[in-house]
């Protein structure tokens, strides 16, 4: 049956849903690159919490999610801002995210790494902040998962300058029990890291990260780049020690940075891997048999879902991914914590189920439009 979605300038269109699924199956581990989805969590929709309460997880739907993407031989990137870090996820839920999402890998056999910050703070000094990071970074070896530095918004607040930077990194590596993930997250996903390692000239800034990569490569497994520019990631990549990866954190470039070129490629962390896991996996199986263009006719298709899902604000970026996740039976509601189900508009959220749909990416489309239907009526538009 035809839909009436929202159109441009404010009225309703007709779509016609999809009838049949992409079908991708569960198929041989991914050999050529190495995949991290950073995954969502699930909201407790019973939960008598206010937005600003520490969040309500539903710890069963949250692991059942991490368990698809590990079926399909992808790792997990736990803990992550896709997960809500800083945005109604707090420490204290994270910490428990980190036990829980380990234990669970272990028993299955899955890969995990996970986001250490210092969200215990707002502001602090740099010996508080290295104390945080060093509580967060002890709980994630303690869990027996791989760690994700990520970036803190107590030291882009803190730091003088990229001297700054240089010792609190430095101090963790030193510590560091097995090579960690160094993440530079882009002021476009969270304003508040605006001028992240000393500078908000990109350039100088580049200076600084390489600078500690450099200094510690024995403890440095790659870097996740969060930019949304292919070019200066390339650029970046080919400066990596002999051994560090570059995991490509660009949601509006992934397949031509995973391809690669006659220099090198990227690895991949990404949160669009969350609602695109079996066919993300599915394109690096093809990729896998040195069939580049193949990978490419699978993946270059679903670039415009994610640059609309990645959309500025980007930092809402989440509120079309837990949708896709309802809409594709991956959970029974549209309910995200801290209420950041309203962060996008309805014409935003119509047209992500166009293009997921268009793409096959819901398992069940006739589940898939009769939740789209019920969300449109509660927003008053009737079919």
């Amino acid at each position: 049956m035809t839909l009436r979605l929202p159109a441009a300038d404010g009225g309703l269109r007709a779509y016609e849903p999809r009838t049949e699924p992409l079908t991708v199956s569960p198929g041989t581990p991914l050999t050529s690159r190495t995949v991290l989805s950073a995954a969502h969590v699930v909201a407790d929709p019973l939960a008598d919490v206010s937005p600003d309460a520490p969040a309500a997880v539903d710890w069963d739907a949250t692991l059942a999610f991490r368990r698809h993407l590990w079926s399909h031989g992808l790792g997990v990137a736990e803990a992550m801002d896709t997960a809500q870090r800083g945005m109604g996820l707090d420490w204290a839920g994270a910490a428990e995210l980190i036990r829980r999402s380990a234990a669970e890998a272990r028993a299955v056999g899955g890969r995990v790494a996970c986001g250490v910050g210092t969200d215990q703070l707002t502001t602090g000094t740099l010996a508080e902040i290295r104390a945080a990071y060093e509580e967060q970074l002890a709980l994630v070896e303690e869990a027996g998962a791989q760690a994700i530095l990520m970036a803190s918004r107590a030291l882009a607040a803190a730091a003088a300058g990229p001297e700054d930077y240089l010792e609190v990194y430095g101090h963790l590596l030193r510590q560091a029990a097995e090579p960690v993930v160094l993440h530079w997250l882009g002021p476009m996903f969270d304003p508040a890291l605006e001028g992240y390692w000393g500078s908000a000239d990109l350039d100088a800034a580049t200076e600084t990260f390489l600078e500690v990569v450099a200094a510690h490569p024995g403890k440095v497994d790659g870097v996740k780049i969060s930019l949304l520019d292919a070019g200066r990631e390339i650029a970046l990549r080919r400066r990596l020690p002999r051994g560090v990866r570059c995991y490509t954190g660009d949601d509006f470039h992934y397949p031509e940075l995973i391809a690669g070129d006659e220099q090198g490629f990227s690895h991949a962390l990404l949160g669009i891997f969350d609602p695109l896991g079996p066919l993300a996996a599915e394109a690096v199986r093809v990729l896998d048999t040195g069939n580049t263009q193949g990978f490419r006719d699978l993946l270059d298709p679903t670039v415009e879902l994610s640059r609309h899902l990645f959309q500025a604000p980007t930092r809402f970026y989440k509120t079309g991914v837990v949708l896709l996740a309802w809409l594709a039976g991956h959970q029974s509601h549209f309910t995200m914590v801290g209420g950041l189900q309203s962060a996008r508009s309805l014409p935003h959220l119509a047209r992500a189920y166009e293009l997921a749909d268009g793409l096959g990416l819901f398992p069940d489309p006739k589940l898939a439009e009769e939740r789209m239907r019920n969300l449109l009526a509660l927003y008053g538009v009737n079919q």
